[in-house]
C-alpha cells in the first residue's frame, strides 16, 4: 500500500511540475487551500505562510508580477522527483526574464507533504541572494 502511495505522490508532483513547465497549469493547482508553506533561510520572503491564499498573495503573485513584461518564470529543468509515502522532494531549476529585461535564474529544493493528491505542507530552499536581488531590483507590474 505505501508503495502505491509513494508512486502516486511522485507521479502527482511530477505531472504538476511538467504542466507548470509547459505553461499548461499553474503549480498552485496542486496546493491544498489549507496548505502551510515555509521558505527557509534569510530571503525577503523567508517565513511561514498559513494558507495557500496567503502564500499566493504575499509571495507568488508579487513574484509573478515581476515577470509580467518579460518571460514568465517557470521550471526549466526538473532535476529529480523523489517520494517516500506522503512526502515528495523536488529539485529543480527555474528561469524567467524580469520586467527590467534581465534574466532571473535559481535552483530550488521543495519538500512536500501530500494528502489526497494535494500539497498540505511545503518547505522551500533556494538561493536567497538571487531572490533578494530580484525582489529589490524589480517592482511588481
Amino acid at each position: 500500500m505505501s508503495g502505491d502511495l509513494t508512486e502516486r505522490n511522485r507521479r502527482t508532483v511530477h505531472e504538476a511540475f511538467a504542466a507548470w513547465q509547459d505553461g499548461t497549469a499553474p503549480i498552485t493547482e496542486v496546493f491544498a487551500d489549507d496548505m502551510v508553506w515555509r521558505i527557509e533561510g534569510h530571503s525577503a520572503a523567508s517565513r511561514e505562510y498559513a494558507t495557500k491564499q496567503q502564500f499566493v498573495d504575499e509571495v507568488l503573485a508579487p513574484f509573478a508580477a515581476r515577470f509580467a513584461a518579460g518571460e514568465p518564470f517557470r521550471p526549466v529543468a526538473i532535476r529529480a522527483v523523489h517520494a517516500d509515502g506522503d512526502t515528495a522532494i523536488v529539485v529543480w531549476d527555474g528561469r524567467g526574464v524580469a520586467n527590467d529585461g534581465l534574466p532571473y535564474e535559481n535552483s530550488y529544493a521543495w519538500f512536500l507533504t501530500m494528502r489526497d493528491d494535494k500539497v498540505v505542507d511545503g518547505t522551500a530552499f533556494y538561493d536567497s541572494i538571487s531572490f533578494n536581488d530580484l525582489w529589490a531590483r524589480v517592482a511588481p507590474a
